[in-house]
């Protein structure tokens, strides 16, 4: 298992009732946005900061290394496997 594909599912095992509670909200927000938008917005805002936080242990320390020029892929990859499990995580905080 690739180092991003590790910290991914160890982000989403450590904080689990997060994300679960985020899940149902984002489940929600799809089929009705409206009604659930700021529920969407305050549970995503903390989703997102606990994202950045392992984002940045993942990027981090390949920023300074040798290998700086693959971080943004390797911020890609994390990233995907957030989308995909979360299509509409780039919506929180739009107004």
């Amino acid at each position: 298992m690739k180092l991003y594909q590790k910290l991914f599912q160890e982000m989403l095992a450590k904080h689990e009732p997060l994300f679960a509670r985020f899940k149902e909200v984002h489940d929600q927000y799809v089929k009705n946005p409206d009604t659930v938008k700021a529920e969407f917005n305050k549970t995503g805002a903390e989703v997102l900061e606990v994202i950045r936080k392992y984002e940045n242990q993942l990027v981090g320390s390949t920023e300074r290394s040798q290998y700086s020029k693959f971080s943004t892929q390797l911020s890609e990859k994390f990233w995907s496997g957030v989308r995909q499990l979360f299509p509409r995580i780039d919506f929180v905080g739009v107004k």
